[in-house]
């Protein structure tokens, strides 16, 4: 039994190992056991039972504006994927760019590239380019695998070793309802910190890519933060990490962006 349990146990860390990603844009690995497309097909079907229950906004300019900004971070992507050989990343994303009329400071991007904004993040934003700030960052948390990412340790936790190449479709159901719960409530989904992080990095370069400046998205966090309520901030600000850290590692990365932007026929 010893042995069977020791081969169990050195099979486990054989997939751990295959199942690890690194970002490419950030060097970040992390563990991602679960099947993308069976994540992306629950996805597609919470995104449009939200969007049967939400009040879809069509044709204004605020409209055209999510459509636009999104499709120019999103080809940015594409092409950045393309150029280092990784497209088949994200060959099977399927992009959708909608606005919700609703007063939530918030905004989100389910795996597979369901996206939503809703209005009352808008006067934060203020224009496009504060729009590309948040859109870079959920688009960030889609393509760095965040929701794979939070489902395999789900998983673990849950099933332990025995999940590891065994999951069935009532347990990854179930897994994935507690991360992202159903209909309006996937707005209150929640990353952890350091892959709140990893998109505050990886956005700031997808919208450089993109030629929006990135040297907005300061001012954009600091519109948002002012935007708490006592010691309650808006949702989308809930998990994410305090001021200080966030200014700094915005600063760490912003030589790296401007690179990008500059490149993107941006002006420095």
């Amino acid at each position: 039994m010893k042995n069977v349990n020791k081969l169990l146990g050195l099979g486990a860390i054989s997939v751990m190992m295959i199942a690890c990603t690194t970002n490419p844009i950030t060097g970040r690995k992390t563990l991602q056991l679960a099947n993308d497309q069976e994540i992306s097909a629950m996805a597609l079907q919470q995104y449009r039972e939200t969007l049967s229950k939400s009040k879809v906004i069509t044709g204004t300019t605020a409209a055209k504006s999510v459509q636009n900004v999104g499709a120019r971070i999103k080809n940015a992507a594409n092409n950045y994927y393309r150029g280092i050989g990784r497209d088949a990343d994200i060959a099977n994303y399927q992009w959708e760019f909608n606005l919700i009329d609703d007063k939530q400071v918030n905004a989100w991007c389910m795996p597979g590239g369901k996206v939503a904004v809703y209005t009352g993040i808008l006067p934060i934003t203020k224009n496009d380019t504060g729009l590309a700030v948040v859109l870079g960052h959920e688009i960030s948390h889609a393509l760095a695998g965040h929701g794979n990412e939070r489902i395999s340790q789900a998983m673990i936790a849950e099933y332990g070793g025995a999940i590891i190449g065994s999951t069935t479709s009532g347990q990854m159901a179930s897994i994935f309802q507690q991360v992202y719960p159903i209909g309006a409530q996937v707005a209150l989904l929640k990353y952890g910190r350091s892959q709140e992080l990893e998109a505050d990095e990886m956005g700031l370069y997808l919208m450089s890519m993109a030629g929006y400046d990135p040297r907005q998205a300061q001012p954009f966090w600091e519109r948002m933060e002012s935007t708490s309520s006592g010691n309650r901030p808006p949702e989308f600000l809930s998990t994410h990490p305090s001021p200080e850290n966030r200014r700094a590692d915005l600063d760490k990365h912003m030589a790296k962006a401007l690179q990008y932007y500059k490149a993107a026929g941006g002006k420095i």
